[in-house]
Protein backbone atom coordinates (compact mmCIF):
# COMPACT_ATOMS: atom_id res chain seq x y z
CA UNK A 1 0.00 0.00 0.00
CA UNK A 2 3.06 2.36 0.57
CA UNK A 3 3.85 1.84 -3.30
CA UNK A 4 0.70 3.54 -3.91
CA UNK A 5 -0.15 6.18 -1.41
CA UNK A 6 3.17 7.67 -1.06
CA UNK A 7 4.80 9.91 -3.56
CA UNK A 8 8.03 8.06 -4.77
CA UNK A 9 10.73 10.75 -6.09
CA UNK A 10 13.36 8.93 -7.14
CA UNK A 11 11.24 6.46 -9.60
CA UNK A 12 10.49 8.87 -11.58
CA UNK A 13 8.45 11.21 -9.83
CA UNK A 14 5.57 8.80 -8.79
CA UNK A 15 2.97 10.77 -7.60
CA UNK A 16 0.54 9.89 -4.74
CA UNK A 17 -2.31 8.01 -5.59
CA UNK A 18 -1.02 5.69 -8.25
CA UNK A 19 0.69 2.52 -8.14
CA UNK A 20 4.65 2.14 -8.34
CA UNK A 21 5.53 0.67 -11.62
CA UNK A 22 7.52 -1.57 -10.29
CA UNK A 23 5.08 -2.63 -7.34
CA UNK A 24 3.57 -6.14 -8.06
CA UNK A 25 0.15 -6.13 -5.98
CA UNK A 26 0.24 -9.29 -4.03
CA UNK A 27 3.40 -10.13 -4.36
CA UNK A 28 5.63 -6.75 -3.18
CA UNK A 29 8.51 -5.18 -4.60
CA UNK A 30 9.36 -5.90 -8.15
CA UNK A 31 13.14 -4.45 -7.01
CA UNK A 32 13.45 -5.15 -3.92
CA UNK A 33 16.88 -5.77 -4.22
CA UNK A 34 18.11 -2.43 -5.68
CA UNK A 35 15.25 -0.22 -4.61
CA UNK A 36 15.81 3.25 -3.98
CA UNK A 37 16.88 4.72 -0.48
CA UNK A 38 14.02 6.06 -0.08
CA UNK A 39 12.10 3.21 0.03
CA UNK A 40 14.49 1.43 1.87
CA UNK A 41 14.06 4.23 5.08
CA UNK A 42 10.65 3.54 5.31
CA UNK A 43 9.14 1.85 7.60
CA UNK A 44 5.37 2.07 8.07
CA UNK A 45 4.00 2.05 11.95
CA UNK A 46 2.17 -1.53 11.35
CA UNK A 47 5.51 -2.82 10.86
CA UNK A 48 7.12 -0.72 13.54
CA UNK A 49 4.63 -1.03 16.36
CA UNK A 50 3.90 -4.47 16.67
CA UNK A 51 0.68 -3.86 19.00
CA UNK A 52 -1.04 -2.94 15.74
CA UNK A 53 -3.06 -6.36 14.81
CA UNK A 54 -3.29 -8.62 11.56
CA UNK A 55 -6.50 -5.82 10.70
CA UNK A 56 -4.15 -3.04 10.77
CA UNK A 57 -2.12 -4.35 8.00
CA UNK A 58 -1.88 -1.37 5.08
CA UNK A 59 -3.59 -4.18 2.80
CA UNK A 60 -5.92 -4.66 4.95
CA UNK A 61 -6.89 -1.28 5.98
CA UNK A 62 -6.53 0.54 3.28
CA UNK A 63 -4.25 3.48 4.24
CA UNK A 64 -0.32 3.45 5.73
CA UNK A 65 0.21 5.16 8.99
CA UNK A 66 3.63 6.68 9.68
CA UNK A 67 4.93 8.74 12.96
CA UNK A 68 7.27 11.61 12.74
CA UNK A 69 8.09 11.93 16.08
CA UNK A 70 10.24 15.34 14.90
CA UNK A 71 7.70 16.46 14.06
CA UNK A 72 4.77 15.52 15.87
CA UNK A 73 2.90 14.01 12.96
CA UNK A 74 1.50 10.30 12.61
CA UNK A 75 0.21 10.47 8.96
CA UNK A 76 -2.72 8.10 7.64
CA UNK A 77 -2.08 8.00 4.13
CA UNK A 78 -5.24 6.71 2.67
CA UNK A 79 -5.84 4.55 -0.46
CA UNK A 80 -7.63 7.08 -2.65
CA UNK A 81 -9.78 4.14 -3.89
CA UNK A 82 -11.26 3.73 -0.25
CA UNK A 83 -11.55 7.14 0.74
CA UNK A 84 -13.50 6.36 4.03
CA UNK A 85 -11.39 3.80 5.21
CA UNK A 86 -10.25 4.66 8.01
CA UNK A 87 -13.71 5.32 9.29
CA UNK A 88 -14.35 2.12 9.36
CA UNK A 89 -14.36 0.23 12.82
CA UNK A 90 -11.88 -0.89 14.64
CA UNK A 91 -9.60 1.99 13.33
CA UNK A 92 -11.55 5.40 14.11
CA UNK A 93 -11.85 4.65 17.49
CA UNK A 94 -8.63 3.92 18.30
CA UNK A 95 -7.68 6.74 16.20
CA UNK A 96 -9.55 9.07 17.80
CA UNK A 97 -8.28 7.90 21.11
CA UNK A 98 -4.87 8.16 20.14
CA UNK A 99 -5.66 11.41 19.64
CA UNK A 100 -6.72 12.34 22.73
CA UNK A 101 -3.17 10.91 24.18
CA UNK A 102 -1.68 12.77 21.19
CA UNK A 103 -2.91 15.98 21.95
CA UNK A 104 -1.70 15.97 25.35
CA UNK A 105 1.94 16.27 23.75
CA UNK A 106 0.85 18.66 20.86
CA UNK A 107 1.26 15.80 18.65
CA UNK A 108 -1.64 15.49 15.47
CA UNK A 109 -2.79 12.75 13.37
CA UNK A 110 -3.41 13.76 9.72
CA UNK A 111 -5.35 12.04 7.53
CA UNK A 112 -4.39 12.65 3.75
CA UNK A 113 -6.56 11.11 0.93
CA UNK A 114 -4.13 12.66 -2.17
CA UNK A 115 -4.20 16.03 -0.69
CA UNK A 116 -7.01 16.35 1.23
CA UNK A 117 -6.16 16.78 4.64
CA UNK A 118 -8.26 15.90 8.00
CA UNK A 119 -7.06 16.93 11.27
CA UNK A 120 -8.33 14.09 13.95
CA UNK A 121 -8.77 15.53 17.30
CA UNK A 122 -9.80 14.46 20.77
CA UNK A 123 -13.48 15.72 19.96
CA UNK A 124 -13.91 16.17 16.30
CA UNK A 125 -12.25 16.33 13.11
CA UNK A 126 -11.28 19.38 11.41
CA UNK A 127 -11.09 19.30 7.56
CA UNK A 128 -8.31 21.24 6.37
CA UNK A 129 -8.92 20.55 2.76
CA UNK A 130 -6.46 19.99 -0.48
CA UNK A 131 -3.37 20.94 1.49
CA UNK A 132 0.37 20.05 0.09
CA UNK A 133 2.94 21.27 2.61
CA UNK A 134 3.51 20.69 6.02
CA UNK A 135 0.82 21.78 8.78
CA UNK A 136 2.50 23.43 11.38
CA UNK A 137 -0.64 22.88 13.71
CA UNK A 138 -0.87 22.44 17.37
CA UNK A 139 -3.35 22.29 20.06
CA UNK A 140 -4.56 24.93 22.65
CA UNK A 141 -5.93 23.13 25.74
CA UNK A 142 -8.27 24.61 27.98
CA UNK A 143 -9.77 22.47 31.41
CA UNK A 144 -13.38 22.56 31.94
CA UNK A 145 -15.66 20.93 34.71
CA UNK A 146 -17.03 18.47 31.71
CA UNK A 147 -13.52 17.64 30.63
CA UNK A 148 -10.69 19.00 28.65
CA UNK A 149 -11.64 20.63 25.31
CA UNK A 150 -8.92 20.74 22.70
CA UNK A 151 -8.69 23.46 19.92
CA UNK A 152 -6.48 23.20 16.91
CA UNK A 153 -4.38 26.24 16.41
CA UNK A 154 -1.63 27.13 13.93
CA UNK A 155 0.59 29.39 12.08
CA UNK A 156 -0.42 28.89 8.32
CA UNK A 157 -4.13 28.29 5.95
CA UNK A 158 -4.87 25.50 8.13
CA UNK A 159 -5.38 28.23 10.95
CA UNK A 160 -8.48 29.55 8.98
CA UNK A 161 -9.31 26.16 7.56
CA UNK A 162 -10.02 24.77 11.31
CA UNK A 163 -11.42 27.62 13.08
CA UNK A 164 -14.49 27.13 10.84
CA UNK A 165 -15.20 23.57 11.49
Amino acid sequence: MCCKVYEVPPIDNKPRGIWCKHCKPGRGCGIWETRPQFCRDFHCEWVRDQTFGDEWKPEKAKFVMNFRENLGVLSVMVDPSSPTSWRREPYHSVLRSMAESMAQKQYIIQVIVLKSVTVIGPEKEFLIGDYDGPLKLNWRTYTRPAGNHHELVGASRAEASAAAC
